[in-house]
Order: structure tokens, then C-alpha cells, then sequence
């Protein structure tokens, strides 16, 4: 029953779509008709609504937190399941017909609960390869690329796997901007192309 409870609370947690109800509250209308059509928050910016991007990038990491934590304090040994089905929850949300965003948010959350300095780093990472790069596509993938590294390197070696995981779902989910950025049509932050990268 506890292995259940936790997947479906936080599977759940995970598939609440907050940059689809963000941007419908704001009059924004359907998310998925606005950009490339992802959820996440790069794709809620497009709008030009830079506070509802804000707040969706910082829901989406607190519901990846959130579930972690909640595991820990009722099941503590079953928290990197908690971490895996949050995570799958925000990739294939049930009220979206399983189209959910990319990840990356939501497993920085789940890594900054789990070892916060790696979630930190991991943010820093991320922030200057985007603002080096104007790629949010490769600011994504240079954070999920240092996951499991940095769980070495602060001794965390029982939350390499799960990383490794977080590593293939969100490598996967981000195919198509590998694809662009290797045939050099990727779009760059602040572009409005149809195919732009959605990474959260």
C-alpha cells in the first residue's frame, strides 16, 4: 500500500499543469496553441507575460520539492520513487493526454530537495550556459548533464541511478532540440519561431 500511496501522490503532484492553468487564468488563453506548444515555462514567456513565466518555473520546481518531501517525512524509504513518478507526472500529466513539459525544472527541484547543492550548482549551470549560449535548450542539457556528476562529487553515490534516470527521460524529451541545434535551426530565447525549444 505505502509503494501506491506514494506513486500516485506523487505522480499526481507531478502532473498538476501549471503553465497550461497559469496562462489561462491570465487570459492568455491555451498554452499549447501559443509557441511550440509545450507547458513549460520557456514556452508561458512567449505570452510576454514574464510574471507567469516566473511563477511557473518556480511552481514547477516546487512541485518536484514538494514530493520528495513529503515522502521523507511519511515514507522515507521510498522517496527516490517519490522522485521518479513526480518527475513522470510533469513529463506525461494524465489531464493533458500525457503531453507534458520536458523535466528539467521539475527534476531540479527534486535534486535540490534531495542534496540542495547540487540543485544550487545545478542551477548556476544552467543560468550561465543560457545566458552565454541564448539557448535554453543547451542550458538544460548542460544541467542534467552535471546531475549525476555532481551527486558523485558530493558523495551521493545512492542517488546516481536515479540522476542517470532523470538524465535519459529529460535527453529523450529534448530530442528535437538536439536535432535543431545539430542542423542549426534551433531558436534562441526571445525568438518566436513555432519550433522553439521548451525546456522546463
Amino acid at each position: 500500500m505505502p509503494y501506491v500511496i506514494v506513486i500516485l501522490l506523487s505522480y499526481l503532484i507531478g502532473s498538476i499543469p501549471f503553465g497550461y492553468v497559469l496562462t489561462k487564468l491570465a487570459g492568455h488563453g491555451d498554452i499549447r496553441r501559443i509557441g511550440s506548444g509545450n507547458i513549460g515555462a520557456t514556452n508561458v514567456f512567449r505570452t510576454g507575460n514574464k510574471k507567469i513565466a516566473f511563477l511557473t518555473l518556480l511552481l514547477d520546481g516546487a512541485k518536484g520539492a514538494a514530493a520528495v518531501l513529503i515522502a521523507r517525512n511519511f515514507y522515507p524509504d521510498l522517496v527516490l520513487l517519490a522522485a521518479i513518478s513526480v518527475l513522470l507526472g510533469h513529463l506525461f500529466p494524465v489531464w493533458l493526454k500525457f503531453k507534458g513539459g520536458k523535466g528539467v525544472v521539475t527534476s531540479v527541484g527534486v535534486v535540490t530537495a534531495l542534496t540542495w547543492p547540487v540543485g544550487v550548482v545545478t542551477m548556476v549551470i544552467w543560468t550561465a550556459v543560457v545566458k552565454l549560449s541564448g539557448y535554453s535548450s543547451v542550458g538544460a542539457l548542460a544541467a542534467i548533464v552535471f546531475m549525476p556528476i555532481g551527486v558523485l562529487l558530493w558523495g551521493r553515490s545512492d542517488l546516481e541511478i536515479l540522476t542517470l534516470i532523470i538524465f535519459l527521460l529529460v535527453l529523450w524529451k529534448h530530442s528535437d532540440n538536439i536535432r535543431r541545434l545539430i542542423n542549426g535551426t534551433e531558436s534562441k530565447i526571445g525568438k518566436s519561431k513555432k519550433n522553439d525549444s521548451v525546456n522546463s
